[in-house]
């Protein structure tokens, strides 16, 4: 079957004005750091005296003896920046590479994690700040949130219900976890954007494979508290059996999406170019190489950079992978991505010209910072 090729036009990113090195949390918090290993994120991140049982235990080992566990920095909301305002700036970067106008974008597509409002997505809000004249909903695909959208985007494209749809994608994890939880130190914000539109013959989305994520159900929840002041407030809290969880089914995902967005796209995971991963934490970049059995010289790891950003990750390991030359026109590129009580998928597009966004200020000297273990932080 043919289909009319339909892939990303443009690329952009968005992130907030503080970026916080873990210096900041030594001096700031010394008791936390020297109590680290009883603290939250220690606990969700070890393996409590017991020996590695998998891949995704073996590549965390390393890492175990650094408190942050391979975050190197992190962004965070500034007083007055929101997720809409870093969800605007993307948009309209977007729309200035893929030379858009907000009266070009018959669809928006929205995945904010999370939204500003309870009850209520960022979509309509967001329409209001570009002053969009087309469709504007919300999509729900947690940290898969981004090749989700993808494929939906292209796929309505594809079909001719649209002609040009802005993506948008933001995690703003700082407004639900407390400072001086040792987790928000694995945690940042970020928005991304794309355009998809029609694309060269033989370029674009080839394939997806998606699945739900219930295994993952009962990882993450958001309970309503009180602040010091009786002010309501959400917070986001982990399961203690989060990391047993996590280890025990992430290589299944992993393959279960990968390989299938590979075979329904007619190639092999040797054929693949490129592969970006989201990366939740700093060694599944590595982990995914392992499981797959690909060289680790063809992916690209930013978590030390930004920490856990979320479905962000995606948008940003792709941006960077085109600015810094790691993927070509018409290289074959492989993006997975997975979120609890969510999705997990994989897309297989051809790489064509797409226009990136400003530069948001990561650039070579960043990607050579090394990790406590002296790994290379972008493998490519």
């Amino acid at each position: 079957m043919v289909h009319h090729p339909v892939g990303i036009r443009s690329l952009a990113l968005s992130f907030p004005s503080i970026i916080r090195t873990n210096d900041y949390y030594r001096e700031k918090y010394p008791e936390l750091v020297a109590q680290s290993e009883q603290k939250s994120l220690a606990k969700l991140f070890s393996l409590a005296d017991s020996t590695p049982s998998n891949e995704f235990d073996l590549e965390m080992m390393p890492y175990l003896s650094d408190p942050f566990r391979g975050t190197v920095q992190r962004r965070i909301l500034a007083p007055g920046e929101s997720s809409l305002m870093l969800e605007e700036r993307a948009a309209r970067d977007a729309l200035d590479a893929a030379k858009l106008t907000p009266n070009d974008v018959d669809l928006m597509i929205v995945a904010s994690v999370w939204p500003e409002q309870l009850g209520f997505g960022n979509a309509a809000f967001l329409a209001q700040k570009l002053d969009l004249r087309g469709a504007a909903w919300n999509l729900d695909g947690a940290w898969g949130s981004t090749p989700v959208a993808l494929q939906t985007a292209c796929a309505l494209v594809r079909a001719g219900e649209y002609r040009n749809v802005l993506v948008v994608i933001s995690c703003t994890y700082s407004r639900f976890v407390d400072e001086d939880d040792t987790v928000s130190w694995f945690l940042g914000d970020g928005a991304g954007a794309f355009v998809v539109s029609s694309v060269e013959s033989n370029q674009g989305i080839l394939s997806t494979k998606t699945v739900h994520t219930s295994v993952l159900n009962d990882i993450v929840c958001l309970n309503m508290t009180e602040d010091k002041q009786g002010n309501p407030q959400i917070r986001m809290q982990l399961s203690k059996h989060a990391k047993k969880v996590f280890s025990e089914t992430a290589a299944g995902l992993l393959r279960t999406c990968c390989e299938g967005a590979a075979a329904a796209a007619g190639v092999s995971i040797e054929q693949i170019d490129f592969f970006l991963f989201n990366t939740p934490t700093a060694w599944f970049a590595s982990f995914a190489t392992r499981v797959l059995s690909i060289d680790p010289e063809c992916t690209l790891n930013l978590y030390p950079q930004y920490a856990n950003i979320g479905p962000v990750l995606t948008v940003a390991n792709l941006y960077h992978a085109a600015q810094l030359g790691k993927i070509r026109e018409n290289d074959l590129v492989l993006v997975y991505g997975f979120g609890a009580a969510g999705v997990a998928s994989a897309n297989v597009m051809r790489w064509g010209n797409v226009a990136l966004g400003l530069d948001p200020h990561l650039n070579e000297s960043d990607l050579a910072v090394k990790s406590f273990s002296d790994r290379s932080l972008a493998y490519c």
